[in-house]
């Protein structure tokens, strides 16, 4: 599956966009700006989108990619 694949199938299961996900990280507390803060480690941002709205590994690791920066 593609990256673009991924962030259609979360945004289908969940409701949220990409940017939704990045707005809740900077309210969060784990981005400033929807910049990543150096401190944040892939298995908190994994650990919240498990909890809050179920999503797999590989799911959450998308989202973690596009709030580090990965667009395409």
């Amino acid at each position: 599956m593609s990256f673009q694949g991924y962030l259609d199938n979360i945004e289908k299961k969940t409701g949220q966009s990409p940017s939704d996900f990045q707005a809740q990280a900077d309210a969060k507390g784990f981005s400033d700006q929807g910049k990543l803060k150096p401190s944040t480690k892939a298995g908190e941002i994994v650990a919240w989108l498990k909890a809050d709205y179920d999503l797999g590994h590989g799911h959450a690791m998308a989202i973690y990619a596009y709030l580090k920066g990965k667009r395409d």
